[in-house]
């Protein structure tokens, strides 16, 4: 085994991304090396390199050397094992690893869950954009054999976050009417969990034809362009003039966010899963008052949430076949970080292969 090997790295001081040749990491104590298989392209990624978005975190490693290596989104096996381990791992285990691990250290993370001070692997520590990574025990997820590698990567983030924002912050139930707003690589998982939760409708709203159109694929039962002047009036007619009892902004944009709070009915809620530093207005808080909704914050999933979808997907509930846009070799990262932020072929997930 070679003592160096490929990895995406982003130098935090002047955002630039390359593919360069590091040292292979060696597992500490708790922890296992993992020869990684198969790593998600997420916008975050993207949002990392170009700045807008920066660890909040960061281990002492990546503040020392000023770089990390990109990727949360990683399924692989193990390959060797760090001394004082707890768990009966064992090379050869094929494993997706959760997108990131508490900080272990401050009196929060002994007293409250979720950790109030999470760690996120490949921006406040090395991620799996690489031939090897290093992973906590703790953040194991194991995978079946008839899993394939790229599906279970993509778990951790692109499915069990709109997943943790449908069952939990969401808290949909069936029959309930659910709109999901921005049909990208979180909201397209929104609409099938949405579904598979039994909610209806499920109202997609997307301003790209091609992706109301994969939307529909997904199983939303309308698709509607949140431009048109028909909209609000399209939606009463989908809910029979009860509103949204549940309103997702996977989108994460302030016009998003009015437009969803409006469509609300009684008790309805609006949770805020994607991101973005522009404030919150509701237009008429009246009105939002009067109904009784509320606004929910969402960020990220549990690692309980992972194991489930693990489980639904290695079932057969969940296929996630269809949300694989293309496989890319880990030395063309550039490429699919491009393709990702142009949209090029109107991508769900690209997918890494060292």
């Amino acid at each position: 085994m070679s003592t160096t090997m490929p990895a995406g790295r982003l130098h935090l001081d002047t955002r630039t991304f390359a593919v360069e040749e590091v040292p292979v990491p060696v597992p500490g104590p708790g922890e296992v090396l993992i020869e990684v298989r198969a790593a998600g392209v997420c916008l975050s990624d993207v949002h990392l390199i170009d700045g807008s978005l920066t660890p909040a975190f960061p281990v002492e490693a990546v503040t020392r050397s000023g770089a990390v290596t990109l990727g949360h989104e990683v399924a692989g096996v193990i390959h060797a094992l760090g001394p004082d381990l707890l768990g009966d791992w064992t090379p050869g285990m094929r494993v997706a690893l959760q997108a990131g691990q508490s900080c272990g250290a401050c009196a929060d993370c002994m007293r409250r869950s979720p950790c109030p001070r999470p760690l996120t692997r490949g921006v406040d520590y090395d991620g799996g954009w690489a031939e090897y990574a290093v992973a906590r025990e703790d953040t194991l997820a194991p995978i079946p054999d008839h899993l394939p590698f790229d599906q279970a990567a993509i778990i951790p983030d692109a499915v069990s976050t709109p997943y943790a924002a449908i069952i939990e912050s969401g808290a949909v139930r069936p029959a309930q009417c659910v709109g999901v707003w921005g049909a990208g690589g979180l909201g397209a998982h929104g609409i099938r969990l949405a579904r598979l939760a039994g909610a209806a409708p499920v109202i997609a709203v997307d301003p790209l034809p091609e992706a109301r159109e994969r939307a529909l694929a997904f199983g939303a039962d309308l698709a509607l362009d949140p431009a048109d002047p028909g909209f609000a009036e399209a939606v009463g007619r989908a809910t029979g003039g009860r509103g949204l009892d549940a309103a997702f902004d996977f989108a994460g944009f302030p016009a998003v966010r009015e437009q969803a709070a409006a469509l609300l009915g009684a008790g309805g809620v609006l949770v805020l899963a994607g991101l973005t530093p522009e404030p919150l207005t509701i237009t008429d808080s009246t009105s939002f008052s009067y109904r009784g909704n509320q606004i929910r914050g969402h960020y990220g999933s549990g690692p309980e949430h992972v194991t489930q979808l693990i489980r639904l997907a290695a079932a057969g509930r969940l296929d996630l076949a269809p949300s694989i846009t293309d496989h890319i070799p880990l030395a063309e990262a550039a490429d699919a970080v491009t393709r990702l932020e142009k949209k090029t072929g109107n991508p769900i997930r690209l997918v890494l292969t060292p």
